[in-house]
């Protein structure tokens, strides 16, 4: 029994100790002996290399299944074949992860190797890399084993940035929102724009990334711009497709006001004129001209809008005073003349105040009632206008029968109070000669009353009633000098 025990004893012991044996690093401390290929000359050629790796690629699919990178076997074989390797010494204490060489005809395998030789150990190295490794194996001149130095990952690279500049509006305004848009970059770790003018001359910078990949600003001055972006991935390398917008900045119109008079005296009732024609856009056309007329105090008291040409406005003031104008001109971007151009103006008008005066009618005398036909023609002058004239006239009144009647004329000195925009009465004084042979002619005093049936301002007509009542002169009666007038009166 205890022979028994002794013996798994033993038996743990020795695997115990031939896996820790295993575990060990082999300290590796001398070059020359169970050599894997044997090189000759320091410096290995490409055609060398090449000959060894057909010549042992056998033994070199033998070593690489054996540590376990049998998939590696043909990009080995090939960078043997492509020749490419660097010279090295790697001081003592280099650790390789494995290494295969040849004992007894054989390929065998070290693994967790430690190089421990007095000198620096001289070795060729080259590369083989996977997507996701890059494998550097050495051969250790010149006993040509071959070991795996050092693995590392690969980080694949970024993927390229494509930068994406959108630039809304492509035409604006002066002073409008203009956003430049890189949101649709892609790939990208950072972006940057500039704006350069038309003589090339860069005005602004941004820095974008994809978070904050907007930017609005505006333009004072109109013209050409051109907008290039750039993008960079996370390896630092800069997009290189066209990135690359040119944008306008519309010019406004510039206005030109035309009047037909000024100041425009006499012009209530008239047409006044507006013209905006001689405006003009520098590039582009104008569709629209807005008209403003204020009063003395700056109020908007009208306003008219011309939707095409010709851009004019004809206006009729009726009343006179103080007044504005303020025309603005629009192009087909929608952008206005500036408030600095001469287009805003102030200016006078002034009522007519003399009028020539024509009146025609029938009378009826005292007496019998006789009628007449009468004429006159005279002068009228606006004392107030709208409120009070004066009015003076002259002329015949025919008789519709024979004797004892016969032409008489008349003259008039008369006031007329205006009582509202369609009445007035007037009074003052005539004179009248003889309407018959055995009367007299004499002074009398004159009543009207009317109404005007149109009014133009510079002309109006009415109709009008009148009475005259002799005063101031003997042998006269009323009874038998009064006279009724309906008629016609004209003023222009």
């Amino acid at each position: 029994m205890k022979s028994k025990k002794l013996t798994v004893f033993l038996i743990v012991l020795l695997a115990f100790g031939l896996v820790t044996s295993y575990a060990e690093t082999k300290k590796w401390r001398r070059t020359g002996s169970n050599t894997f290929v044997r090189i000759k000359g320091k410096v290995p050629t490409a055609e060398v290399m090449k000959t060894l790796a057909d010549k042992y690629a056998g033994d070199i699919k033998i070593g690489m299944d054996q540590v376990g990178q049998g998939d590696l076997y043909e990009p080995v074989l090939q960078a043997l074949k492509d020749g490419i390797f660097t010279e090295a010494s790697l001081p003592a204490g280099e650790k390789f992860a494995w290494m295969f060489f040849r004992l007894g005809g054989k390929v065998k395998v070290w693994t967790d190797v430690e190089w421990a030789g007095k000198k620096p150990l001289d070795v060729f190295l080259f590369d083989v890399k996977t997507p996701t490794k890059l494998y550097t194996y050495a051969m250790p001149r010149p006993c040509g084993n071959l070991a795996l130095y050092k693995a590392v990952d690969v980080i694949p690279p970024a993927p390229p940035a494509t930068c994406l500049l959108v630039v809304n509006p492509m035409k604006a305004n002066l002073n409008e929102p203009v956003v430049i848009d890189m949101c649709g970059t892609q790939n990208a770790a950072s972006m940057t724009v500039e704006i350069f003018d038309a003589q090339g001359v860069k005005i602004a910078d941004r820095n974008l990334t994809p978070a904050d990949c907007k930017w609005q600003t505006s333009f004072d001055k109109a013209g050409s711009y051109v907008f290039k972006g750039a993008a960079v991935n996370a390896d630092g390398v800069a997009s290189s497709n066209p990135c690359e917008v040119t944008a306008y900045i519309n010019a406004p119109p510039t206005c030109k006001l035309w009047t037909s008079c000024l100041p425009c005296e006499d012009y209530v009732g008239k047409p006044i004129t507006f013209d905006a024609n001689g405006s003009t856009d520098p590039d582009g056309q104008l569709v629209k001209a807005v008209f403003e007329i204020t009063d003395e105090t700056g109020n908007v008291i009208d306003s008219y809008t011309a939707n095409a040409k010709p851009f004019t406005w004809q206006k009729v003031f009726t009343k006179a005073g103080k007044y504005g104008v303020n025309v603005s001109v629009f192009d087909d971007m929608g952008a206005a003349s500036s408030t600095a151009d001469p287009c805003h103006l102030t200016f006078d008008v002034t009522q007519k105040r003399f009028f020539w005066v024509a009146e025609i009618g029938g009378l009826l005398a005292r007496g019998t009632y006789t009628g007449f036909f009468f004429g006159r023609v005279g002068m009228l002058w606006g004392v107030v206008p709208d409120l009070m004239d004066i009015v003076l006239t002259m002329g015949p009144a025919i008789p519709s029968q024979g004797d004892p009647w016969k032409v008489f004329f008349m003259g008039n000195v008369t006031a007329n109070l205006h009582l509202g925009p369609s009445v007035y009465v007037g009074a003052g004084l005539g004179y009248t000669t003889k309407e018959q042979e055995t009367r007299k002619s004499g002074i009398d005093l004159v009543g009207q009353f009317g109404v005007n049936i149109f009014n133009h301002y510079t002309s109006a007509g009415s109709i009008f009633a009148e009475a005259r009542i002799p005063v101031l002169t003997s042998d006269r009666p009323v009874d038998d000098h009064y006279k009724l007038l309906l008629g016609f009166r004209y003023i222009f």
